[in-house]
């Protein structure tokens, strides 16, 4: 049941990341460019929150 979770998340991952590139290229529908926008909005999310974990845990002197 966990690996079957895990495809599904996977698949979903790279559904987006092709959606960002064919959205890039100028050619996508506009599901497509929905698709690609809510892909770099996560991206977006998950790179804020790993700020916070990492300058919580006292990473933040570079």
């Amino acid at each position: 049941m966990l690996v079957l979770i895990l495809s599904v998340v996977v698949s979903l991952i790279i559904g987006g990341c092709v959606c960002v590139y064919w959205a890039a290229r100028g050619d996508a529908p506009r599901w497509a460019r929905g698709v690609a926008k809510a892909t770099l909005l996560g991206s977006e999310l998950a790179r804020s929150a790993s700020r916070k974990s990492h300058t919580q845990q006292g990473g933040g002197d570079d």
